[in-house]
């Protein structure tokens, strides 16, 4: 027998073999998820698709502002530099490069027609032809970017870390398009 007697019951797990089947835990939960990532039949993930839908909904965003350019050519100036930011997220979610031709056909039949049917916040954003008034128009604009602001926001807890990091800017560059298109 020891004199010294030991401080803690000789059945219990030792406060390291907790912790290291804690971590241990951990890096399979992290390494098991999948939405069928390493199946190729399994189609795309959930990563994937949420970035082919960012990518379409910053190209009908561009579509939007070019639209309402071509309906009022006086805002052009205002709105040039913001539709080019959408089309540069667009390509950032790997959409249609500003060079191809999707992309220029898109931008070119959008400002040839000011009657342009502008749809890029999704349904129930009221979204439509391009208004007759200015303030109305970019009243227009103001939603679909705070529509499409929003939606991002709340994408991010669905998505992995560097998408959720692109998403996450790129939201908040729609935010600062909000207040940029309300001032002044």
């Amino acid at each position: 027998m020891s004199p010294f007697p030991s401080p803690r019951p000789a059945s219990a797990p030792r406060r390291r073999s907790l912790l290291a089947s804690a971590a241990g835990a951990a890096l399979l939960v992290g390494c098991s998820g999948g939405s069928g990532s390493g199946d190729p039949g399994a189609g795309p993930s959930a990563a994937e698709r949420a970035r082919a839908r960012a990518a379409r909904d910053s190209e009908e965003l561009a579509a939007r502002y070019a639209a309402v350019v071509a309906a009022h050519p006086g805002l052009a100036e205002r709105l040039g530099p913001l539709r080019e930011e959408v089309v540069r997220h667009a390509e950032a979610f790997g959409g249609a490069r500003a060079g191809s031709p999707t992309a220029s056909a898109t931008g070119t039949a959008s400002a040839a027609s000011p009657s342009v049917s502008a749809r890029a916040a999704g349904p129930g954003d009221g979204s439509g032809d391009v208004p007759a008034d200015e303030k109305d128009a970019l009243a227009l604009l103001v939603r679909a970017e705070r529509n499409l602001a929003d939606r991002r926001a709340r994408a991010l807890l669905e998505v992995p870390g560097e998408l959720a990091r692109l998403l996450a800017s790129v939201a908040a560059a729609g935010a600062a398009h909000v207040f940029l298109l309300t001032e002044g």
